[in-house]
């Protein structure tokens, strides 16, 4: 075992919150009578549906069709009827397409391709293909198909593949305990994607915080070119460039890609996924979840289809002890705060959390006293005091030449603000100006 790394930045918090959920093994929810299936579920342009109301669907059937590269398919999560494609609330706010697929209770279905148990003997090409097929996209939040970005362009030379198994934000603790429980899933599917890359470097950084998680990978990957590494506990260590610099010791260039740094970074969830597509020929249809926060009553982790609305979720975990202050999808750093129980989880859900009112106290900004410790934690090495002032004047054009399109939105700045200025809301906003005059 090599010794601990990092990158240089970031922060840890003072609690957060594993300690509720990180011993608690997986639990399967079971069969709902409805499910929600958002077609809005990855990056790119969202699949076209298949399917229409009436329809009768088998668990794993193809329900919406990839519209174009960057998109992924989409299957049901469940035997049934389609009972319509309707509006629901979205987890990014407004409203959002989803197909409601009514149980039929059978769960019928078998897996819609070939198991390949010598998937040694497959092409890269047919390896690719067969991801792309089983819908799988990055799992830790972006949603990104993997498929996609197993693909390397023309002219770039990759020779590592990283498997994020860091998950350093607070109160998650899904894919630690994905790794622990089902650490060959993992191996596996990195292994089939180093083939795929046709690199034998394949490295998987977990935080040290996760030792059973670490010994479970270290016997599963025995005999294997898959290794793991060790990551010091800091946040966002799980962010793809700080990730690849703590691994590899390499730099992306601003407005880069992990390609121009000679790597390819996927998940441990997709990673699982990939296994369970190229050995058992199923398609993404579920996922693990964790549930958790001081304002729910029995935390733990759940796999869940996808569809399956929140509310659901948390009647799982014993429902609710007091009315939460903030609902928020992810985790406290970068989810995104709810204003429904009715939102679904979709592929990249990878934490439901409840907070009390204490926890979600809502606080007045105040000017910013220049006390620098935004750029200390800055994981970019970006000067977030001088950019919000370039963004509140309507320099648009300063925060750009300041490199705001690099900011990961991962929060460390506001969080040690003494002056809990909002941060990372002016720069989405500068970003989502910028991209309106392109």
């Amino acid at each position: 075992m090599s010794k601990i790394r990092s990158f240089k930045g970031g922060m840890h918090p003072e609690y957060d919150g594993k300690e509720l959920t990180d011993s608690c093994c997986v639990i399967e929810a079971p069969l709902l009578e409805k499910y929600y299936v958002v077609l809005a579920e990855n990056a790119g342009r969202p699949p076209k549906p298949c399917v229409a109301a009436g329809d009768k669907v088998r668990k794993y059937q193809l329900i919406a069709e990839a519209d174009g590269f960057v998109s992924a398919d989409l299957h049901a999560p469940t035997s049934g009827t389609v009972e319509g494609i309707v509006d629901v609330p979205g987890p990014m706010g407004g409203s959002v397409q989803a197909v409601v697929i009514v149980s039929d209770g059978n769960d019928h279905g078998s897996a819609p391709f070939d198991c390949w148990e010598k998937w040694q003997e497959k092409s890269g090409a047919e390896l690719l293909e067969r991801i792309r097929k089983a819908g799988i996209v990055g799992m830790g939040g972006a949603a990104f198909p993997s498929h996609v970005k197993l693909a390397v362009p023309p002219g770039k030379k990759v020779d590592t593949l990283i498997i994020n198994g860091a998950e350093c934000e607070p109160y998650l603790t899904a894919d630690h305990r994905l790794m622990a429980e089902y650490p060959q899933k993992v191996i596996t599917g990195a292994a089939v994607m180093g083939k795929l890359l046709d690199v034998s470097n394949i490295i998987i950084g977990v935080e040290d915080n996760k030792p059973d998680a670490v010994a479970a990978l270290e016997m599963a990957s025995a005999g294997t070119s898959v290794r793991v590494q060790l990551l010091e506990v800091r946040y966002p260590q799980g962010a793809e460039k700080q990730l690849i610099y703590a691994v590899t010791g390499r730099s992306v260039p601003p407005g880069g890609l992990p390609f121009d740094a000679g790597c390819v970074v996927q998940n441990a969830g997709s990673a699982a996924a990939v296994s369970d597509a190229v050995l058992q020929g199923i398609p993404l249809i579920e996922r693990i979840v964790t549930v958790s926060g001081e304002a729910v009553r029995s935390p733990g982790n759940f796999k869940l289809r996808i569809g399956t609305p929140v509310i659901e979720a948390v009647k799982l975990a014993g429902g609710i002890t007091e009315e939460p202050g903030k609902l928020i999808l992810g985790g406290p750093m970068m989810g995104f705060a709810q204003r429904s129980f009715d939102v679904p989880i979709a592929k990249n859900t990878s934490g439901i959390l409840l907070l009390p009112p204490k926890a979600a106290l809502n606080f007045s900004s105040s000017p910013c006293i220049r006390c620098g410790r935004c750029v200390e934690v800055c994981p970019m090495k970006l000067m977030p005091c001088l950019l919000c002032a370039s963004i509140e004047g309507g320099r648009f054009d300063l925060a750009l030449k300041d490199h705001v399109m690099d900011c990961l939105e991962c929060g460390a700045c506001a969080y040690v603000c003494p002056s809990r200025r909002p941060l990372v809301q002016q720069f989405r906003r500068a970003k989502s100006e910028l991209r309106k005059k392109r």
